[in-house]
């Protein structure tokens, strides 16, 4: 397998990456309309962290983690790298050493569509990863693969460059292009969020903010007492 390593991709601007640290994943996802996350099998190795920055992105072949070495290269202040391979693999193609080194040089965090290992040792050093699998088998460096090229990860898309944003909940990217109006989209979302959430403590029921008792209306859902369910009675 042969492969590329690109330098100096664009990369969306660091006021607009910042601006989306503020929100989280979820919130960045229904901004976009309900895309833009990594799916439900990237999990964090620690709790309670977020991060956001910009894509630097790896395509390398199962089990063998060269092209991170040669990624290590590229990155800088404020990336996340992103790493998947060309087939499905959870071989744990990155520990403690890739990390000291990124850290080095200021990236916030990985997310890796394959294995990962050393959980606890990142932890401890607060390098914060997703990955899909822990596992402790290690890799080889043998084979060609390429650096900050567009990869797929569950059918999301990643340039290099891209915004990436990571919580508890899992990981979205985010398209440069749109990173603007993403984060002004998730501000009135939260905006519209804050209002439910006073209205609810206050004792108001979604049914009624939202109009859904018509909408239940309009399924044919109906009340019925316990009694008369328990009789048998059907409306």
């Amino acid at each position: 397998m042969s492969g590329v390593i690109v330098t100096d991709p664009p990369k969306t601007d660091a006021k607009d990456v910042e601006a989306l640290a503020g929100y989280g994943v979820a919130t960045i996802s229904e901004a976009m309309g309900r895309t833009g996350l990594l799916g439900p099998g990237m999990r964090p190795i620690q709790q309670g962290v977020r991060i956001a920055g910009t894509a630097v992105t790896v395509l390398s072949w199962p089990g063998d983690n060269l092209m991170i070495h040669a990624a290590v290269e590229q990155c800088g202040e404020g990336d996340v790298l992103v790493v998947t391979t060309t087939s499905p693999s959870t071989d744990g193609m990155f520990g403690e050493l890739f990390a000291t080194a990124l850290r080095r040089r200021g990236v916030r965090g990985l997310i890796i569509n394959a294995g990962i290992r050393d959980t606890q040792e990142l932890r401890e050093m607060g390098f914060a990863a997703w990955s899909r699998a822990v596992s402790a088998q290690g890799t080889v460096k043998a084979t060609g693969g390429s650096v900050n090229v567009p990869v797929a990860v569950d059918g999301q898309v990643i340039r290099p460059g891209d915004v990436i944003v990571a919580d508890d909940d899992g990981v979205v990217v985010v398209p440069r292009e749109k990173a603007r109006e993403t984060a002004e989209a998730s501000e009135a979302r939260e905006n519209k969020e804050a209002a439910s959430r006073a209205a609810f403590i206050e004792g108001q029921l979604g049914l009624d903010r939202y109009g859904l008792r018509e909408k239940l209306r309009q399924l044919g859902v109906t009340y019925q007492s316990y009694d008369a369910y328990a009789a048998g009675e059907r409306p």
